[in-house]
């Protein structure tokens, strides 16, 4: 009897360390991880960014090797610009000569203005002198008509009075062609204009062109490889470096269907890469495909709906990219996590030496 209540103990230990095992594997079965923990492997990646000539050229000079950081704005490499120096010289020429063109045009304008001024007092005076002829000849008739003078007299008047007309008129006509040549001269002061801005437009394209071959990084970063060496000669567009932005560093990883629908854009993520296994990376799902990358040929039954996976990225904060630039490298492989539920914890081995 005395033996009984120990059976009884060892018997409910063993219910108890059987529940507890069968709740552990159920809860971390597989990998050791929960439910709410899903988990694919990748490399750290970054955006590559090819540094390229805007126009062909030679090879100055490159001021950067591979693996050296830089800034954004720093200059990285130079191209060669005799040529475009040269076309830069006759440029600031081209437009020196529309400059003058159109002080020319408007020292025409002037003569032609002050021409019609002249044909304007020209008719003033031929008027007057009109006005004068009628006069002379009405009072030339009225004489003829006493018999006070004769009809030679009356001749002469008449003749005089019709020149002063003619001559009125062409004064008219003198006005009407200087007002035309001042059109004209009016649209070539335009024409000079318009060739000082393209002139002016030519000369800012070539200086924008020789700014360009000064090649400067677009972006903190680092660089990986020179694709071109000194003296090469490269067309439009020729890659000189590629260089890494080290503000956009991720690792992505795919996940399967079940897994994915349940991840928001910004959850917590985790990445712990193979070379530094003791350290803990945090990083947020800052992507999700849209589409599955694996995808067999047709979908139609369950078990082929399982085997789509989608490409998934985790991203590494950018302060915490900046803290570590020196350590950040690309093709790093490692695991990422990502948890499923944000009211769920993380385990204990994703929390341990995170990395801050």
């Amino acid at each position: 009897m005395a033996k009984r209540p120990s059976g009884w103990l060892a018997a409910l230990l063993v219910v108890v360390i059987g529940g507890g095992a069968y709740y552990g594997w159920k809860t971390y079965e597989g990998d050791g991880l929960p439910e709410h923990i899903a988990h694919g492997n990748g490399r750290i990646e970054a955006v590559e960014i090819d540094i390229s000539t805007k126009t062909g050229g030679r090879v100055k000079d490159i001021l950067v090797g591979e693996g050296d950081f830089v800034t954004a704005g720093q200059v990285l490499a130079v191209m060669e610009t005799d040529q475009l120096d040269a076309g830069r010289r006759q440029a600031v020429a081209e437009h020196r000569r529309a400059m003058v063109a159109v002080d020319t045009a408007g020292s025409v304008v002037d003569q032609r203005l002050a021409e019609r001024e002249a044909a304007i007092a020209t008719v003033a005076q031929r008027e007057a002198q009109l006005s004068a002829a009628e006069t002379k000849l009405a009072r030339t008739e009225r004489l003829i008509e006493s018999r006070t003078t004769s009809q030679q007299v009356a001749d002469d008047d008449k003749a005089a009075a019709a020149g002063a007309r003619a001559a009125l008129a062409a004064a008219k006509a003198q006005v009407s062609a200087a007002e035309a040549a001042i059109g004209g001269a009016r649209a070539q002061v335009i024409d000079a204009e318009a060739a000082v801005a393209a002139a002016a437009a030519a000369l800012e394209r070539i200086e924008a062109d020789i700014a360009d071959s000064t090649l400067r990084a677009p972006r903190d970063g680092r660089v990986q490889y020179r694709v071109a060496q000194l003296g090469e000669v490269l067309g439009a567009g020729g890659r000189v470096l590629n260089i890494v932005d080290l503000s956009d560093v991720y690792m992505a990883f795919f996940l399967p269907t079940a897994e994915v629908g349940r991840i928001a854009l910004g959850s917590e993520a985790r990445i712990v890469l193979d070379a530094a296994a003791a350290y803990t990376i945090p990083a947020r799902v800052s992507f999700v495909a849209d589409v599955a990358q694996f995808t067999p040929k047709t979908v139609e039954t369950d078990e082929e709906r399982e085997k789509l996976m989608f490409r998934v990225k985790a991203q590494i904060p950018e302060p915490l990219l900046k803290k570590y630039i020196q350590q950040v490298k690309t093709g790093l492989p490692g695991i990422a996590y990502v948890n499923l539920d944000s009211e769920a914890p993380w385990p204990e081995s994703l929390t341990t030496n995170l990395v801050q």
